[in-house]
């Protein structure tokens, strides 16, 4: 099990920490509560505040404390919410937390931040030099704050070495699952999505969409692989194809792909024609027929079984519950 703090903070919006400690403790929990299988929860989610008390949130809400940071030592994961109130005055209120932030990424731990946490973050020097995102109203405020970082303000979540960044308030959900793919898998991932219907359906797209499958790696000859497969997804495709696309053998290409995405090129492949499927059952009224044919399967039986085996249902049902058409 991963442990996970949470840095409270006076001014913070207590939805990006609410939220994330839901989600997060809810993995191998909800989704299995819901299909009557057995308990196996994922995370150990704490809340520390710089002295163990309340968290005084904006629009006047509380959070009591499970800790304070000077008892959090290690940690897997450091979650920043976002400031919600004047960011200046929250820095300097939380000045204290700096060291203690720098102290455990030293030790390995990796660190998220949501929204505008990347002021709180980019304080502690971590951010020089690195990717991150921010908030796009604060974009022209970050950058002339800390000029040594590498904003990407087009980005909803950035990755670099141990330090991870999403823009926006309610971006805490799309960070959320995209750690617990990191540390879970892409299928308790797209479990959790499914479990919080309310993200499902919208006219953002679904979570579970904006995960295409585990890319948070350091092979970059497999990442250049994904990208190719993500445009190319629906052909007719071979192992040779693949190897030689990235100029590997099939052998090496099989060892490699599965090291660092714990799938097969064709499972994979499987997974990526799903997903642009079930993007067409939310949001077109072609028929499945049709749907089978564009993600790359000739034989509508076929692709059915395999759709059901990834999502528990058919395609029509799938369609029928998650449908963003308006009849």
């Amino acid at each position: 099990m991963k442990h996970v703090t949470i840095l409270g903070f006076d001014y913070a919006f207590a939805t990006a920490i609410i939220g994330m400690a839901d989600l997060l403790g809810s993995v191998g929990v909800t989704w299995n509560y819901i299909h009557g299988n057995r308990l196996d929860r994922q995370f150990k989610v704490d809340i520390a505040s710089l002295n163990g008390g309340k968290i005084h949130c904006a629009n006047n809400i509380e959070i009591n404390a499970h800790k304070s940071i000077a008892e959090v030592t290690t940690t897997d994961l450091l979650i920043i919410p976002t400031i919600a109130g004047d960011i200046s005055r929250t820095l300097k209120l939380n000045a204290p937390a700096l060291p203690w932030i720098r102290s455990l990424y030293e030790q390995g731990s990796d660190i998220a931040c949501n929204c505008t946490g990347a002021f709180l973050l980019a304080e502690t020097g971590l951010l020089n030099e690195r990717k991150a995102t921010t908030h796009w109203g604060f974009v022209e405020q970050f950058s002339e704050t800390y000029p040594a970082v590498k904003l990407l303000d087009n980005q909803l979540i950035t990755e670099d070495g141990q330090i991870f960044c999403s823009g926006g308030g309610t971006a805490w959900f799309d960070m959320s699952l995209f750690l617990i793919e990191r540390y879970c898998g892409y299928e308790l991932a797209q479990a959790s999505s499914r479990s919080y219907v309310f993200d499902i359906g919208q006219d953002r797209g679904t979570s579970v969409q904006r995960i295409p499958g585990k890319r948070y790696h350091k092979d970059k000859k497999i990442i250049t692989l994904q990208d190719w497969l993500e445009q190319h997804y629906a052909e007719h495709i071979n192992i040779d194809q693949l190897a030689n696309q990235i100029n590997m053998t099939p052998r090496t290409l099989k060892r490699r792909f599965k090291l660092a995405t714990n799938d097969t090129p064709l499972a994979y492949i499987q997974k990526l024609r799903v997903t642009a499927a079930k993007r067409l059952l939310e949001g077109s009224n072609k028929s499945i027929e049709a749907i089978t044919q564009e993600v790359g399967y000739d034989d509508a039986s076929s692709f059915i079984r395999l759709f059901k085996k990834h999502t528990t249902m058919s395609p029509g049902e799938f369609r029928a519950r998650f449908s963003r058409r308006v009849s």
